[in-house]
Parts: structure tokens; C-alpha cells; sequence
């Protein structure tokens, strides 16, 4: 079994900061992508931002500047820096990961619980 835990979310004021954690554990070979993901009401859960273990990220347009993704490989666990932060950033943000849990193995995509992130004067 592998586990996403996030950490982090909460309610911050427009032009306000959060940043989010989240630790993979359980059965990991190697993990390949982390990364975030968000759904606000009504709408499809979407990018955010990815990181390969190699540390080429990629970023959804509407973050770029003002979010930043980064992972500590030891601890299997990625961050996400939230700047300038905008009403329309609220939603649930969710852990990514592509997991390999043996060598020789796939990667199986993991997700988190989720964590929200409320961005209201």
C-alpha cells in the first residue's frame, strides 16, 4: 500500500501565502512525478504543478509566477509555495504520485485526500 498525506491547506486572504505538504509512504520502489492537482466546485479537477525526480516541473498558466514546486527525494515528499493567492484558487488540492512499488514494476498513479484551500477577505 502507498499513502499520500497532505497538510497545509486553510483559509488565507487574497495576495496571502499557504504552502502545502505532502509525504508519500508505504510500499515505494521509486516514485517518478509528484505534484498537485485542484477541483472547485462544479468544475473538473485540474493541474497544478508536477515535478519529475529529475526536477523538471511544469505548471498550469493560471499559477505560473506565483506558485512553486519543489520535493525532497529522501523524504518522498513534495511542497507547494502559494503566493499572490487569488480567489479563484480555491478549491481542494490534491496530492499527486507516480509510485513504483518494487523494481521491475509500474508506476500506479496515488492521490491524496485532499486538503482545502479558502481564499476570501
Amino acid at each position: 500500500q502507498v499513502q499520500l498525506v497532505e497538510s497545509g491547506g486553510g483559509l488565507v486572504q487574497p495576495g496571502g501565502s499557504l504552502r502545502l505538504s505532502c509525504a508519500a509512504s508505504g510500499s515505494i520502489f521509486s516514485i517518478n512525478v509528484m505534484g498537485w492537482y485542484r477541483q472547485a466546485p462544479g468544475n473538473q479537477r485540474e493541474l497544478v504543478a508536477t515535478l519529475t525526480s529529475g526536477g523538471r516541473p511544469n505548471y498550469a498558466a493560471s499559477v505560473t509566477g506565483r506558485f512553486t514546486i519543489s520535493r525532497d527525494n529522501a523524504k518522498n515528499t513534495v511542497y507547494l509555495q502559494m503566493n499572490s493567492l487569488k480567489p479563484e484558487d480555491t478549491a481542494v488540492y490534491y496530492c499527486y504520485a507516480a509510485v513504483k512499488k518494487y523494481m521491475g514494476g509500474y508506476f500506479d498513479d496515488y492521490w491524496g485526500q485532499g486538503t482545502q484551500v479558502t481564499v476570501s477577505s
